[in-house]
């Protein structure tokens, strides 16, 4: 679901904030984009609603990162006895004109897929990211 739409609490709205921050602070270029997702039918069906959607966009395409644009989906599981709501997972993918390149999921072995990857050292920045987000959403 579109960051924006998610940011419904001043825990929630600083935390999605500081997560936009973390990725700025290591890619500059990017700018980010708190809705990601058009609002029609067709993609509502598709959206999780138990995930907070951010989409990074670069100026042009990214030779190290493999991309243009990049969406990242943390997700989310809320307790039934308790109620509490923790981060289980992110996965980021990278698109570029021809659609989605790679993706690289926190749920079992961090792995890159699909057809084109970023470098190693942009791999690597990508996976400290997310653990800093997974950390940020868990604290």
């Amino acid at each position: 679901m579109n960051a924006a739409e998610q940011a419904t609490s001043l825990e929630t709205t600083s935390k999605i904030a500081a997560a936009a921050n973390l990725f700025k602070a290591e890619f500059p270029d990017a700018r980010s984009d708190l809705k990601p997702w058009v609002n029609d039918s067709d993609t509502r069906e598709l959206v999780d609603p138990e995930s907070i959607d951010i989409g990074f966009h670069f100026p042009g395409f990214s030779r190290l990162l493999q991309s243009r644009s990049l969406l990242l989906q943390i997700r989310f599981y809320q307790e039934t006895q308790t109620g509490e709501r923790r981060a289980i997972g992110a996965e980021i993918a990278g698109f570029d004109h021809r659609g989605k390149q790679w993706w690289l999921s926190t749920v079992d072995n961090w792995a890159f897929e699909g057809s084109n990857y970023p470098t190693p050292e942009m791999g690597e920045k990508l996976k400290a990211f997310l653990r800093n987000v997974l950390a940020l959403f868990n604290s």
